[in-house]
C-alpha cells in the first residue's frame, strides 16, 4: 500500500489559530515557512532538527520527554537509532542557537528524560488552519502507482497545543510532508515556480551511525544523480564535483553559485537489515527557499524503484518536461538481490576513487555483483568501466591488450540485458575508440550514451577525445566543455579541455584553462603539465621548464611528465639531461605499460627520428591508446614516413 501526500481544503474543514511566527531573543523562527533568523538573517537548521526545536517552542518551559519527541518527530516505523537521531538534532539546534549543552540559554537537558525550552518566547502573529486533516482515499488519482511496493512515510503528530504540521497549513494549500517538515510554500500549485534547469544533488547523509556504511550513501547519492540525470531538460552536477561538498558547512546558496546551479537536492539516507529509507529535499538556491520535501521507505531489493520515485517526484515539483522514454525509463525500473546491489554499490564506491587500488577492489565487487546477480545489467556496465581504467595509461594496472577486450565483452553483455543504459554505451565507445581504432562504431555508441543519459559527464568526456582524434577539434572543444558544464569541479575534465585546446593550437586559451585548473587544486600534477607544454609551444623554455618539474615533483615521477620534461630540455639546448631521463620510463616499463610512447617522445625531442618511430611501432603493437599520436610532442614528426605509416594504420586523419 501507498501512502499519498495529503491535500488540504481549507474551506472544508473547522479552523482555529495557532502561532505563525514566534520570537526569543534575537532569534525568530516563522512556523509557516520553517525559517529560523537571527536578526532578520536566515539560519540553516535541517527539517528533523527543526522539527524537535517547534515541539519544544509548542510549550515553553515545559519538560518534553524524550517519548513525546519521539512521537512527534519520528514515526511509529522509524527504524533509525532514535537516540543518536534526538541527540544529533539537539546538537544541531544548539549550534544554530550558538547555545551550550553546559550553560544553555535556549535549550537545556533533562537528563535522563527530555528537553526543556527555558528563553521567554513570544507569539509574533498567528495564522488560521484547519483544526483536522483527512488523507484522501487510496483511490485518489492523486495516489502512487499501487504497484510500487515502498510507502511514502507521513509523519502524524500528537500532542497538546499547536503542532508543527498544522502550523505549516495555509489557505492556499501545501504538501505534507512525511518525517520532514515542508519549509516553503508550495510554489507549483501558485503558479510561482521557480525555473529550474540546473540542480546538484548533494552528499546524502548517511543516518546508520554506522561509518562502514558510507558506501551506501555516496551509491545513493551516485544513483539519484544518474537517475536525474537522463532528463535532458535538467542539467544535473556529477558525481566528482557535488562530492567535494560533503561534511562542507557552506550555505547553500554559495554551493549554488559555484556550482552553477539553480537548486539543490540534500538529505539523508537509513539502511537497517532489509529495509532503507531516503529523505530527500528540493532547494532553490538564490532565495535558499524549500520547495519540496519527502521521505520514501521500502524493501532493500526495491531501493532502485524509490530512487526512481524521488526523481519523479522532483521532476514534477520543478515541472520540468520529459520525454515519453525519459518516463519510461523512470517506471521500468527492476528489483534486484539486495546482495548483488551492496556489492555494486562498493563497485561504485571504489570505482570513484580512481586510483590504482580501487580500481582492482572495484573489480573484485563487480564480479561478485554479476556472479549473485547474472542478469544485472548495471554490474556488467561497472566493470566495462573498470576494465577501462584498469588498461589507461594513468594506472597501468592491465595490459591494454587484455583490459580493453574485456571491457568491451562486458559492455556487450550490459547492453544485451538492457539496451538503454548509457554508460555502457559510454564503455564500448571507449573500446572501439581506444582499443579496436573502430571509428565508426564509436562514434555511434557515444551518441547512443549521450541520447540516453545527457547528464553523464563521462560521455561526454570521452567522446570529446573522440572527436579530437578525428580531427574535430571546434566540436572536441564544445563537447569537453559541455562535460566541464556537468561536473564542473572535475580535475581531469578541466585538464582534459587545456589539452584538447593545446591539440587545437589555441594555446592562449589552453594556458588560460591551465591556470583555472591550478586553482581548483594546486597539487594536480596534470595540469601543471598541460600549462608547460602551452609554454614551450609559445617558446616560453624557462617557464615550460619550472612547470614541468613541478609536474614531475607532484605526480611522483610520471613518465609522462618526465618525457615532456626531457622534450624541454632538449629544445632549451640541455640535450645531455634529456637523455638522462630516459632512463626513468624505461626502468618503470612493466608488463602492462611499457611506456614506448613516452620513450618516443624523447627520442623525437633529441632529433632521433628513427629511435623515436621504432618506439612508437611497438607502442602500436601494444594497442596504446591512440591519443598519444596527438602529443605536441610528436609534431617534428609528423612528416615522417614511418610516423605517416603508423597514423594511417590506426586510421586517424593525417
Amino acid at each position: 500500500m501507498v501512502d499519498s501526500p495529503v491535500t488540504v481544503t481549507p474551506t472544508m474543514q473547522p479552523v482555529r489559530d495557532t502561532p505563525g511566527r514566534v520570537r526569543f531573543g534575537i532569534f525568530e523562527v516563522d512556523l509557516r515557512t520553517g525559517e529560523l533568523r537571527k536578526r532578520g538573517v536566515r539560519v540553516r537548521l535541517q527539517e528533523q532538527p527543526f522539527q524537535v526545536l517547534a515541539a519544544l517552542l509548542a510549550t515553553p518551559g515545559d519538560l518534553v520527554t524524550r517519548e513525546e519527541l519521539q512521537s512527534r518527530v519520528w514515526t511509529t516505523d522509524t527504524f533509525v537509532d532514535f537516540d543518536h537521531g534526538l541527540n544529533k538534532a539537539v546538537n544541531k539546534i544548539r549550534e544554530a542557537l550558538a547555545d551550550s549543552a553546559e550553560s544553555p540559554r535556549f535549550v537545556e537537558t533533562v537528563a535522563r528524560r527530555g528537553y526543556r525550552f527555558i528563553a521567554d518566547v513570544t507569539v509574533v502573529d498567528l495564522q488560521s488552519v484547519p483544526a483536522e486533516v483527512d488523507a484522501p482515499p487510496t483511490g485518489d488519482p492523486s495516489a502512487a502507482d499501487a504497484h510500487e511496493s515502498f510507502e511514502a512515510a507521513d509523519p502524524t503528530t500528537t500532542g497538546k497545543g499547536w503542532t508543527p504540521r498544522r502550523a505549516l497549513t495555509v489557505a492556499g494549500g501545501v504538501l505534507a510532508l512525511s518525517s520532514v517538515i515542508l519549509v516553503g510554500w508550495l510554489l507549483q500549485s501558485r503558479g510561482r515556480s521557480p525555473a529550474i534547469r540546473s540542480l546538484a544533488v548533494l552528499p546524502l547523509e548517511n543516518l546508520s551511525g554506522d561509518p562502514s556504511q558510507e558506501y551506501f550513501a555516496d551509491g545513493m547519492t551516485d544513483q539519484l544523480i544518474t537517475t536525474l540525470g537522463q532528463i535532458s531538460a535538467l542539467r544535473v552536477i556529477s558525481r566528482t564535483s557535488v562530492m567535494g561538498y560533503k561534511g562542507a558547512r557552506k550555505p547553500l546558496p554559495q554551493i549554488a553559485r559555484e556550482l552553477n546551479v539553480d537548486a539543490v537536492i540534500e538529505g539523508s539516507t537509513m539502511r537497517a537489515g532489509g529495509r532503507v529509507r531516503i529523505t530527500a529535499q528540493l532547494i532553490e538556491a538564490v532565495a535558499d527557499q524549500h520547495l519540496w520535501a519527502q521521505s520514501y521507505e521500502g524493501d532493500l531489493r526495491d531501493t532502485l524503484a524509490l530512487q526512481s520515485r524521488v526523481a519523479r517526484a522532483i521532476a514534477d515539483a520543478i515541472r520540468v518536461n520529459m520525454q515519453p522514454k525519459e518516463q519510461a525509463a523512470l517506471k521500468n525500473v527492476k528489483a534486484v538481490s539486495p546482495d548483488a546491489y551492496e556489492a555494486y554499490l562498493k563497485g561504485r564506491y571504489f570505482w570513484n576513487k580512481r586510483t590504482a587500488d580501487g580500481l582492482k577492489r572495484a573489480k573484485d565487487y563487480f564480479e561478485t555483483a554479476v556472479a549473485l546477480a547474472p542478469d544485472y545489467a548495471p554490474a556488467y556496465s561497472g566493470l566495462a568501466d573498470t576494465f577501462a581504467l584498469l588498461g589507461d595509461w594513468q594506472y597501468g594496472v592491465m595490459a591494454s591488450t587484455e583490459a580493453l577486450p574485456a571491457a568491451k565483452a562486458a559492455a556487450i553483455k550490459a547492453l544485451q540485458l538492457d539496451n538503454t543504459l548509457g554508460e555502457a554505451h559510454t564503455s564500448l565507445g571507449f573500446a572501439f575508440s581506444g582499443f579496436d581504432w573502430d571509428w565508426v562504431s564509436a562514434e555511434r555508441e557515444f551518441r547512443r550514451a549521450i541520447d540516453l543519459n545527457p547528464g553523464y559527464a563521462t560521455a561526454h568526456h570521452w567522446y570529446a577525445w573522440h572527436l579530437s582524434l578525428m580531427g574535430r577539434h571546434n566540436q572536441a572543444i564544445a563537447e569537453m566543455r559541455e562535460a566541464r558544464s556537468r561536473d564542473p569541479l572535475s580535475l581531469i575534465i578541466n585538464a582534459d579541455l587545456a589539452e584538447i585546446l593545446l591539440i587545437a593550437h589555441r594555446l592562449d586559451e589552453s594556458a588560460q584553462q591551465s591556470r583555472r585548473t591550478i586553482e581548483m587544486d594546486r597539487d594536480f600534477a596534470l595540469a601543471h603539465n598541460q600549462l608547460a607544454e602551452a609554454y614551450l609551444q609559445k617558446g616560453r623554455g624557462d617557464d615550460a621548464i619550472a612547470e614541468f618539474q613541478k609536474a614531475v615533483r607532484l605526480s611522483e615521477n610520471s613518465p609522462v611528465c618526465v618525457a615532456n620534461l626531457a622534450r624541454a630540455y632538449a629544445s632549451s639546448g640541455r640535450s645531455a639531461e634529456a637523455e638522462k631521463l630516459l632512463t626513468g620510463p624505461k626502468n618503470r616499463s612493466n608488463a602492462a605499460y611499457s611506456n614506448a610512447a613516452e620513450i618516443a617522445m624523447i627520442y623525437a625531442a633529441l632529433g632521433d627520428k628513427a629511435q623515436a618511430v621504432g618506439w612508437l611501432e611497438r607502442a602500436y603493437n601494444e594497442r596504446v591508446n591512440p591519443g598519444v599520436l596527438l602529443r605536441p610532442g610528436f609534431d617534428s614528426l609528423r612528416s615522417d614516413p614511418g610516423f605517416r605509416k603508423i597514423v594511417k594504420r590506426v586510421g586517424l586523419p593525417e
